[in-house]
């Protein structure tokens, strides 16, 4: 089950190859994912630099990643609209030049506002440009190997989160935070480079052709005027009703599907509490007495466990038994990453974020390479770019939500465990709410209908009654004149002539025979034969 744009974007639907191409496809996706989810968290490490810089506080300096989180997930329905009206290459490539300059601008801002603008919203727009044109494109290379395509490439999170977070570290003590905002900028550069790789597929025209060709060939000399005419007005409105099903900007019926209906309030509630532990980690640990290079690597250490996690789910996921499932599957991952955070509430020393590290980043892996997998399945092939653009648009919510709510309670009350019992309490009811409404949806849809009442039989159960031939009518046989007109003069079959009918009709023979050569004859003969 791939993922077939519209025919602006891809062309005429294509089955994925599954391979090829599609591996330098992947590729890229790997990259662009590891920027849009790895950036707004290796960020946090500059956090404690601004806030000495501009003298503002956490909730302040956290509004950056999550304006960056709330542009990649809530400018969704912008992204569909330039992807199916340009394609992905063409938007992808705005969007890596939109990013980069971000962060180039940032690096030269005066006050906390002016970062946000910069480093928040064109950084964040230039990464949302990216990220859901390379997911669409990944859909459309691989079917049977998508759940592992989806769990590759998902990786590219960890692997940017446990390079980024070390390499900001080292920027920030060298060249300071402007300096180190000006080489990510160049950095984000690469964007540009794996949208040039992201190659529309085409279908192969030959097998229609010949088709149209033996078309034409079968129409008879008389009627090929008539025949052409129906077949270029037939032509011309399935390219009318087509270019109107390709101007659909946005598709809101997936609203109709009760399945993303639940999706989507589940992972409002999941997007509430899931980033607010990595984004605040890294200034909790420096809080309580860690030095900066080892708060630091705590970041990489969730990075490192989120390598395996994520392509090890995208394999279990992908098989026969499991794939059906996938929602529960998802469910499970939901539940694991909230019990973690409660669980690790109490962890005061850097041992015991260490353990909490180990066990989020497999958690988190396992959410990031099912979310996308989930929501192809449950929307199916031709929604998912709109769907993915309007799950996202609801995601932006929860996510200017959650971490600057976050940000204001530590600056009330000074207190980190709160935190992350209230990540913990929103995580897990998303996961209970998923499992819990897709099992009871799926339980009404897959009860039998109980069968009808034997005295309310439809008509159409009934045995058919044989057809009683009605009498003849002693009119029928001026019916039958009524709706065939023939002339007064043709005689009809010699079965229903006259005696005397003949008679006139041997007495002629000799003038009809010699208007004959003038067609007539032929007439009169073709009328007798029939």
């Amino acid at each position: 089950m791939g993922i077939p744009v519209p025919d602006s974007t891809l062309g005429p639907r294509v089955k994925p190859p599954d391979g090829g191409w599609g591996w330098i496809v992947l590729l890229g996706c790997f990259v662009i994912t590891g920027f849009s989810y790895a950036f707004p968290k290796a960020v946090s490490v500059y956090f404690k630099e601004l806030m000495h810089n501009f003298n503002v506080g956490y909730s302040d300096t956290a509004w950056i990643s999550s304006i960056i989180l709330a542009m990649l997930y809530g400018t969704g329905p912008i992204s569909s609209i330039l992807v199916n009206q340009f394609g992905c290459r063409p938007v992808m490539l705005i969007g890596g030049l939109l990013a980069a300059s971000g962060m180039i601008i940032a690096s030269f801002c005066k006050n906390i506002v002016q970062l946000y603008l910069t480093a928040g919203v064109f950084t964040g727009l230039g990464l949302a440009l990216n990220f859901q044109p390379s997911l669409i494109m990944l859909g459309a290379y691989f079917d049977k190997r998508r759940p592992l395509a989806n769990g590759l490439a998902a990786a590219g999170s960890p692997v940017f989160l446990s390079a980024l977070s070390p390499l900001g570290q080292f920027l920030l003590e060298k060249f300071g935070w402007r300096g180190g905002f000006l080489i990510t900028g160049g950095l984000l550069l690469n964007c540009c480079t794996c949208g040039a790789v992201m190659r529309p597929l085409k279908a192969k025209t030959k097998e229609k052709t010949e088709d149209k060709s033996e078309g034409k060939e079968m129409l008879s000399p008389g009627k090929v005027e008539e025949g052409t005419a129906d077949v270029t007005g037939d032509n011309t409105k399935k390219k009318k009703e087509k270019s109107k099903k390709s101007k659909k900007l946005l598709d809101f019926s997936v609203f109709s599907n009760k399945g993303f209906v639940i999706y989507s309030i589940a992972k409002f509630f999941l997007v509430l509490g899931l980033f607010v532990p990595p984004i605040l980690l890294v200034n909790y640990a420096k809080d309580i007495g860690i030095p900066d290079t080892e708060a630091a690597f705590l970041l990489s250490i969730i990075g490192f466990i989120d390598i395996f996690a994520r392509p090890t789910c995208g394999i279990i996921a992908g098989l026969k038994w499991v794939r059906p499932r996938v929602t529960y599957l998802f469910s499970i991952a939901i539940l694991f990453n909230g019990l973690t955070d409660i669980c690790s509430a109490r962890a005061s020393d850097y041992k015991g974020l260490v353990i909490f590290c180990i066990f989020f980043g497999i958690s988190y892996g396992m959410v990031g390479a099912l979310q996308f997998e989930v929501l192809m399945a449950i929307v199916g092939s031709q929604k998912f770019s709109s769907a993915i653009g309007l799950v996202l648009l609801i995601e932006a919510v929860a996510v200017l939500i959650g971490p600057p709510s976050a940000g204001r309670l530590v600056d009330a009350y000074k207190n980190y465990e709160l935190i992350f019992y209230v990540a913990g309490v929103a995580v897990t009811f998303s996961a209970l709410f998923l499992a819990t409404a897709t099992y009871y949806c799926l339980r009404k849809t897959q009860e039998p209908e109980p069968p009808p009442p034997e005295n309310h039989r439809k008509a159409s159960d009934l045995p058919e009654q044989p057809d009683t031939p009605e009498p003849p009518e002693e009119h029928s046989g001026e019916q039958n004149l009524t709706k065939v007109e023939q002339p007064e003069t043709d005689p009809g079959p010699s079965e229903n002539r006259t005696a005397a009918e003949e008679d006139q009709l041997e007495e002629g023979a000799p003038a009809k025979e010699g208007a004959g050569q003038n067609g007539s004859f032929d007439q009169t003969a073709e009328r007798s034969s029939s």
